[in-house]
């Protein structure tokens, strides 16, 4: 028997920049990016309206999720010195454990959508026009 997937996406825009440690090349220095997030939620049924989860629920939860703590703010290391410089300047921050490659953001907000109850099938980050990341869980 057939198993019937359907699923939505929703495409969210944030500004934010980074750097990255550790690295050889010029990432290694702070600078900024217009991320497009793409986020793939599917379910095997739809609701009693007919869809999987509302546009606009998507919208509320996780665009206000990175609204509030990834748009225009500097996504670093936890370990990054640059960090006591910005605190002092008022820079707002989000710090992450890891490296914050594209790649290691897709993933946490992967988790964040899926820690608000989101079938998460996939998330892309496109950090360039020409290039994205992503994650899903299999």
């Amino acid at each position: 028997m057939k198993r019937t997937i359907h699923s939505v996406t929703k495409v969210i825009n944030f500004c934010y920049g980074h750097r990255l440690l550790n690295y050889p090349g010029k990432c290694q220095h702070l600078h900024g990016h217009n991320g497009i997030v793409e986020i793939e939620i599917e379910s095997d049924s739809l609701d009693e309206l007919g869809m999987v989860v509302d546009f606009e629920e998507i919208r509320n939860v996780v665009k206000g999720w990175i609204d509030r703590n990834l748009d225009h703010k500097m996504i670093l290391c936890r370990q990054d010195p640059v960090i006591e410089f910005l605190t002092q300047m008022g820079e707002p921050m989000y710090l992450m454990d890891e490296n914050p490659t594209a790649e290691n953001i897709a993933k946490h907000i992967y988790k964040q959508a899926q820690s608000q109850g989101f079938q998460v099938k996939e998330v892309r980050l496109w950090e360039t026009p020409s290039s994205y990341a992503s994650y899903r869980e299999e």
